[in-house]
């Protein structure tokens, strides 16, 4: 979790909405600085340092998902990785391990008390609200707080949770995690220096409840009882091959087998004969983006990103370029494509499918069907898969040095006595993106 946020996060400092941010955060000024991914010279005060990095983490859509449904890993390592740097006693790989897992824990404890939480979601996006809470538990372990003040950061962070779905599908959306991050960072160094909250914070339908309808939390075991177990043990992560919504992925795994159908029964099939294309996904409101104009948008719907794998027999990065988003081919081909909304296809991480059916201009139909798609917890990712997806990511921004560092560190976590030698890494960036970036900078 901890190598392939790094990756994403290296590839989305890049991006616009990254440039954007990264500018903004240069106009505040601290006496500590943090380190920016990617940035051989740039640092940032801690709290910004940790906006804009978990800013390129989600920048993409590229980060991992967990079941109940959120991105775990970007909300909490940019604010430990800013920390390390500040702590007078520099922390191990084992300690920013452990408060890697407390963080990630954390949101998961707090989803499991709803039902609600485990399906796609309706009204809020869930790294804003429970992203905060873990980026401020691993924090206060970082900072080695006291169990009062790990309260008190819980409760203060909660007032910094929430964001809408309307900003999903928008550069906005990259924000939430970089929020979740910073105000989560924000809330444990306010406990450490004796700020207050409301200690039941986590007990009241008044307090976290707010969040979550049917929010009904339970004790958790003691450490010492011996039930205690960690969540991560069952490890529901997935881990995304395409920058887009998690949900994108069952669509362009049962799009490719109806392709290959039709090459197969078509001798040399033009896709201009199709007539029509039904895609059968689970009901969303955010994720059902008939006609996209936007990269973002183009992440978010099903039809934009089922027509690129029909019309490119693949989904990429480049896939959600302007020039790619707005070609003909594909504007003509999304005006044939109706989505369907079986009752049985559940809107849940867990247990939706996508089924593809083409018809073509002679009336032959061919459908394909996806309930499990490569990089989902039920197929992961190999581990060769996953560190080479971290390599392809890394090294557009890293030079060759700086992305084997990070793949060392990370796989020898545990023995790493200084965390913060991770940071020098990720500053090891080629002469080529430090062009780019200075470029790029100009335009904002």
């Amino acid at each position: 979790m901890m190598l392939d946020t790094l990756g994403v996060g290296l590839l989305g400092t890049r991006t616009a909405v990254f440039n954007k941010a990264l500018k903004y955060s240069q106009s505040f000024m601290s006496y500590e600085r943090s380190s920016v991914w990617g940035k051989s010279e740039t640092t940032l005060p801690p709290h910004y340092a940790a906006f804009v990095n978990g800013i390129a983490v989600h920048s993409m859509d590229f980060d991992d998902t967990w079941h109940p449904a959120t991105h775990p890993s970007g909300a909490v390592l940019p604010a430990l990785l800013a920390l390390t740097e500040l702590l007078p006693s520099r922390p191990s790989g084992l300690d920013l391990l452990l408060a890697f897992n407390v963080g990630v824990e954390v949101q998961g404890r707090l989803m499991r008390f709803s039902p609600e939480a485990y399906n796609i979601p309706e009204r809020f996006h869930p790294p804003s609200v429970v992203g905060v809470m873990g980026s401020a538990a691993a924090s206060a372990k970082l900072l080695g707080l006291s169990p009062a003040q790990c309260t008190h950061a819980l409760a203060i962070a909660a007032s910094s949770a929430g964001a809408p779905l309307a900003n999903a599908a928008t550069q906005t959306k990259p924000l939430h995690i970089g929020n979740a991050a910073r105000r989560g960072l924000e809330a444990a160094q306010l406990a450490q220096l004796g700020l207050e909250g409301n200690p039941e914070i986590l007990d009241k339908d008044c307090g976290f409840g707010v969040y979550y309808k049917d929010y009904s939390p339970t004790a958790m075991p003691h450490s010492a009882s011996g039930n205690f177990k960690w969540m991560l043990e069952e490890q529901n992560v997935a881990f995304k091959r395409i920058p887009a919504h998690l949900g994108m992925h069952w669509v362009v795994d049962a799009t490719l087998a109806a392709r290959v159908k039709l090459e197969q029964t078509v001798e040399n099939f033009d896709l201009s004969k199709i007539r029509a294309v039904t895609l059968r996904v689970p009901p969303s409101k955010y994720i059902d983006c008939p006609v996209p104009t936007t990269e973002h948008q183009a992440r978010h719907s099903f039809q934009f990103n089922c027509c690129s794998a029909l019309l490119d027999n693949k989904v990429t990065v480049s896939s959600f370029s302007e020039a790619q988003v707005n070609r003909p081919e594909l504007k003509e081909l999304l005006s044939k494509v109706r989505v369907e909304t079986p009752e049985d296809n559940k809107p849940s991480f867990d247990k939706m499918y996508c089924e593809v059916e083409v018809e073509t201009d002679q009336g032959q139909i061919h459908t394909a069907r996806c309930d499990t798609f490569y990089g989902h917890w039920r197929k992961p990712l190999s581990q060769e898969d996953l560190v080479g997806k971290f390599s392809v990511n890394a090294s557009s921004v890293l030079c060759t040095e700086g992305v084997e560092g990070v793949i060392d560190v990370i796989g020898n976590i545990e023995r790493v006595r200084d965390s913060s030698a991770l940071n020098s890494y990720l500053r090891m960036t080629s002469s080529q993106h430090e062009q780019f970036y200075s470029r790029s900078l100009h335009g904002f």
